[in-house]
């Protein structure tokens, strides 16, 4: 686990991506790497259709189709160099190390599982190229990266912010603690103050839950401030952010409780697409 390995595409968010993998390769002081993934089913390399031919086919015109998509596939590859060139530019401008690129023809999921050993830290665009969807929702393909990469994951904004404040999503749960310890061991926050969140009922078993999460951040030399907010998680998350100006949300990318249906189910999750910052998944 040794790259910020960020995931370039011809998206808008792309920029985004780029800025967010600059920072954080900063910040905790790892070489960055710049991929692309080409789609083969939308691109495919070689292609066989031989199982084409019936009624009213002509073998001519099935090779013509074949030459066409192979031409295609190398348009959209020669594209990709230039992209992952030009982001190269914009990470090394904004002071990042001279990243290096890495190019896959492929599925993204697939092509990130094979380099999982190599990831430290994940950064990749809350929507891809394909997307029709809104700027505010997810891609498709996100919920399936977070289920199989079992790295720590930045899904960026569509506009880039340095974050300057942090909040801190906490359960209680045993998750909530691992991810409470990971945060304080890393150096991706380091001089940043932690807003360390808790939603339920105010309770004394709560409120000692809470102090002794913020115990672990402070010795580690965090700034902390801990609250407990009740209502529904979502509403509750998003309101506090817009109180306290937070540009950066660390979760766990699993939990027991309440927020664990936000971050796991067969549809995306709500958390992941109504944030309109980053969302830091922590495993």
């Amino acid at each position: 686990m040794t790259h910020v390995i960020a995931c370039i595409d011809n998206s808008q968010s792309s920029l985004a991506v780029c800025d967010y993998a600059s920072w954080a390769s900063q910040q905790i002081h790892a070489p960055l790497t710049l991929l692309h993934v080409l789609d083969e089913e939308k691109y495919p390399a070689a292609v066989d259709l031989s199982g084409n031919i019936g009624l009213g086919s002509r073998e001519h015109l099935l090779e013509e189709l074949a030459t066409l998509d192979a031409h295609r596939a190398r348009i959209a590859l020669e594209q990709g160099k230039h992209m992952l060139e030009a982001a190269r530019e914009r990470t090394v401008i904004s002071g990042a190390g001279f990243p290096e690129l890495k190019q896959r023809h492929g599925h993204l999921v697939e092509s990130l599982s094979d380099l999982q050993e190599d990831i430290r830290l994940l950064v990749i665009g809350r929507v891809g190229e394909d997307s029709t969807r809104s700027t505010r929702t997810l891609g498709s393909q996100i919920e399936a990266v977070v289920r199989t990469i079992r790295r720590p994951i930045l899904i960026t904004a569509n506009c880039y912010k340095k974050p300057e404040k942090v909040m801190l999503a906490f359960d209680d749960s045993p998750t909530a603690y691992k991810t409470v310890q990971m945060l304080a061991a890393s150096r991706l926050c380091e001089g940043l103050p932690i807003h360390l969140v808790m939603v339920g009922a105010d309770s004394e078993s709560n409120r000692e839950a809470l102090e002794k999460a913020r115990g672990m951040l402070l010795s580690s030399g965090f700034e902390v401030q801990a609250e407990i907010r009740q209502g529904e998680v979502e509403a509750a998350l998003h309101v506090y952010q817009a109180e306290h100006g937070i540009d950066l949300l660390v979760m766990g990318a699993y939990g027991h409780s309440r927020i664990r249906q936000f971050l796991v189910g067969s549809t995306t999750t709500t958390m992941l697409r109504t944030a309109s910052m980053p969302v830091l998944l922590l495993r």
